[in-house]
Order: structure tokens, then sequence, then C-alpha cells
């Protein structure tokens, strides 16, 4: 063992200099409740401006007098940041929306809605944006959109809804991997290691010993699981079990719909409610899926089965439908499988339609 001390460059007079990297660090406006604090920053007041000039070239109101006795209908400002796939912040997004809280039922609304639109009809626009679209065309897309309202042309597709999208010879490829990523620290999971079957399938979810504590959390969580089955349908049978308690896209023929349906005769223990389920191909493409508990109690496996083919129909008109509106009809008929030889027979006998 040396006794000799230890010698540093410092100690013997060498000194190496320190490179340092010249950085440009851009500052980030905080989200803010009051458009009276957002009207102060140059960024979101930019965007305040971005919005009501285009609510006023698309005439989404018109100035009148204020009756006397009725309620008014207050407005309020939302403010959100907008990132690209990496996490960089992409713009400023403010919103101009009527306050619930200053409306009544039945006087100033009738019904409520959602502003969503649902999975499917985005897997088709892309399944048909991948297989037919051509630069042309796109143009006369984009012109046509143009004269109907004001709009702004973002370039290629890279990133929307918390989906990013990578364009390559084979076609199109979705992940939502940064979503994944998120809902995992929203979870405090993000350091659990991952597993080949993403679920335990001896044991059941109940109220005795749950180990959830957050019954908010829980199901934000659920309807964040729901929203990453768009591309990761092979999580499906387990969002539907958590749920029930508390993709890629390939350039290929659009000219086929096809579809699948199975459906398990086990179900629920309890209420003895089997599982139905199908898929929706156009071409190679993956449309539409579903996995759930049917609402009403079949008698055998065949009424069981006749009942997931009739849901795996009536998702087929409706495709069928949509893209009819997109001028892509289908010019053959579309192919139904199904496992079960009883319903197969049902299925041809006129007298069961």
């Amino acid at each position: 063992m040396s006794t000799h001390p230890m010698v540093t460059r410092a100690k013997a007079g060498i000194f190496k200099p320190l490179e340092r990297m010249n950085c440009h660090v851009t500052t980030t406006s905080p989200l803010l409740r009051s458009h009276v604090h957002a009207l102060r920053s140059p960024n979101w007041k930019e965007s305040m401006l971005d919005e009501y000039n285009a609510l006023i070239t698309n005439g989404t109101w018109v100035l009148v007098p204020c009756p006397a006795n009725v309620n008014m209908v207050h407005s309020m400002w939302l403010f959100k940041h907008k990132f690209n796939a990496y996490g960089s912040l992409s713009r400023y997004k403010a919103r101009l929306i009527a306050n619930g809280r200053s409306q009544q039922q039945d006087i100033d609304c009738d019904e409520t809605f959602s502003l969503v639109v649902k999975s499917a009809t985005i897997r088709t626009v892309l399944s048909l944006a991948v297989s037919l679209s051509s630069s042309a065309f796109l143009q006369r897309i984009i012109a046509s959109l143009h004269n109907e309202f004001a709009m702004k042309d973002l370039g290629s597709l890279n990133y929307f809804l918390g989906i990013s999208a990578q364009r390559s010879t084979s076609g199109l490829f979705l992940s939502q991997s940064k979503f994944a990523k998120e809902i995992l620290e929203w979870a405090h999971m993000q350091h659990c290691n991952p597993c080949r079957t993403p679920v335990d399938t001896e044991s059941k979810l109940g109220s005795d010993g749950d180990p959830v504590s957050d019954p908010t959390l829980y199901r934000s969580l659920v309807v964040a699981l729901q929203y990453l089955t768009f591309t990761r349908p092979d999580i499906s049978y387990v969002v539907k079990h958590v749920f029930a308690f508390g993709l890629q896209l390939y350039a290929s023929s659009t000219t086929q719909l096809t579809a699948y349906t199975d459906a398990d005769w086990v179900g629920c223990p309890v209420t003895r409610r089997s599982t139905l389920g199908y898929c929706v191909f156009l071409g190679d493409n993956l449309l539409s899926w579903s996995a759930k508990r049917q609402v009403t109690l079949s008698r055998s496996s065949t009424e069981d089965e006749y009942r997931g083919v009739a849901n795996v129909v009536a998702e087929t008109a409706w495709l069928r439908n949509l893209l009819l509106e997109l001028h892509a009809p289908l010019t053959t008929a579309t192919l139904v499988y199904c496992d079960n030889v009883s319903v197969v027979y049902l299925s041809t006998n006129p007298v069961q339609h």
C-alpha cells in the first residue's frame, strides 16, 4: 500500500481550460387563469388576438341589443400550451368559450355535448391519406377548406392530439410513447419494470383490499388508458377490466372492408354476461375494434355470437357511410367473418332478418 500523498493537477500547476457553451435560453409564459394578467404577456396577448380575429372572420356572433329580464351568459378565456412530439413548446393557444356557470339548463341551453371525434374516423382519414392522396390532390383539399373558413397550414403531419406520426416508405406510423410516459409519471410508475403480460389473469379487481386510494386519480388514469388504446389495441383487454372496476397504418389497397367477430362465453362470473369483440380492417389498416361486456344476457353461445355479428355489421355500415361522405365509396361488399356455424346459418336465413 502506497503512503505517498495524492498529487492533483492543481498542485502540480497544471490547468486545463474550461470549454463553455453559448446556450440560448428562452422562457415559457406560465398558464394564467385571468385574461387581465394574460393581456400583460406578449405571448398570450398575441394568441388572444388570433382567436378573436378568427371568430370575427368566421362570423361567430352578431351583436344585438340586450333584451330586458334575460339571463346574460358570460364568456371566459382558456389558455393552453401546445407542445411538439419531443416536448418542446409549439405555440400558445387561447380559446374564448361560454362560462357554463352563468348558463341555466333548459333556458340558455337544452343539451350539452363534448367536441370529440370518433377514433375510427381519424384512422379512416389517415388510411385514405396514405393510400390515395397526392400533392396535387392535397392542395385542392386545402384550397377548398380555405374557401369555407380561415385555417392555418401547419405543414406535414407530425404530432396531433398527443399522437406522433412518422411517415416512411411503407406508410404512416402512429405512436403515443410520449403520452404513455406521461401516464406513468402521472401514476408515479415511471420506474416500474415492464412485463410482457400487462395484467394478472388470475386476480380480480374488487372493493375488498383495493389498493386505490385516490378515486379521482384512478378515474382519470382509466380515461387516459382508454385514449392510449388508439395506437395500442393490445391493452384493450386490460383497460376493459380496469374500466369495469372504477398502430400502425400502412399503405395498401382500400377497396375491401373486412370485419372479424368473436365472443367469449366465459364472461362475468356474477352476471354471466359475455364479452363481445370485433375488428374492422380497410385493406390492411385496422380502423375500428371493440371488446366490451354485452348489456343483455344470452342463453347460448350462438345467441351471444349473433349479437357480436350484429354489432360489427352496424359498425361496418357506419364506416361505409363515412367513406361515402369522404368521396371514397366502396364498390365491393363487406365481408364479415364468424367462426360459429350456427350463427352463419342464422345470418343466411331470411326469417331471422
